[in-house]
């Protein structure tokens, strides 16, 4: 069972997305938050797998409520997804440093919002590589000055490869078409740089990737 808190301050809203999940045989909505820091404090009572987190709130935002949550050791196993109501949000980047594991419109519709839950539970980052790469585009630039990654320097080249790919947008079947692998490997190649880097998923892989300046906008194609 795929246990969610939804975290949203539209009753409507939570109510509407509470529905549809509950009405799955494998889900179930085991909170509801109206702020960012009810949501904080449901996420450590409750121990969800998937967190459904607004990105404005009133009192803490979506932003600082996953910061909140991912830094907490106890909730390693809390994934953290982003609702927003643009694709492109200019907040959206900055949940991605705080560590949400993808994110969603909030008019997705009901099989995506699903199959969204369940991606998000099994630890895949929810990241298209469309949406990656205009989220690339349009604030990867604004970001700070590259800073060294912690890790960088144990990867191999090949998982460094891998990375780059990854912070494109390219899912594994595309990195294994480019880089001559297969698709499992460029799998095994992504966990071991999860592993040595400390990224929760891919979604942080993308963002340690530009953070620490290995790739930028326009570099990869």
């Amino acid at each position: 069972m795929i246990r969610v808190l939804l975290a949203d301050d539209q009753a409507l809203v939570r109510s509407g997305f509470a529905a549809l999940l509950d009405a799955e045989d494998d889900i179930e909505v085991v909170g509801q938050a109206a702020d960012g820091a009810e949501a904080v404090e449901l996420t450590a009572s409750s121990r969800p797998d998937v967190v459904l987190m607004d990105i404005r709130m009133p009192r803490t935002d979506g932003v600082e409520a996953t910061r909140r949550i991912t830094a907490n050791p106890r909730l390693g196993s809390v994934h953290v997804v982003i609702l927003t109501t643009f694709d492109v949000d200019e907040y959206v980047f900055e949940s991605l440093r705080a560590g949400a594991s993808g994110f969603l419109v909030k008019d997705t519709d009901a099989a995506e919002l699903i199959k969204a839950v369940r991606v998000a539970a099994s630890g895949d980052a929810l990241l298209s590589p469309k949406i990656t790469r205009r989220l690339i585009a349009e604030f990867a630039v604004r970001s700070r000055k590259p800073r060294p990654a912690s890790g960088l320097d144990l990867l191999t080249p090949r998982e460094r490869e891998v990375l780059v790919q990854i912070a494109a947008g390219l899912s594994n079947d595309e990195i294994a078409g480019k880089l001559y692998m297969s698709s499992s490997t460029a799998k095994t190649h992504a966990t071991r740089a999860m592993m040595k880097l400390g990224a929760r998923d891919r979604a942080q892989l993308v963002v340690i990737a530009y953070e620490a300046g290995l790739v930028r906008p326009g570099w990869v194609q």
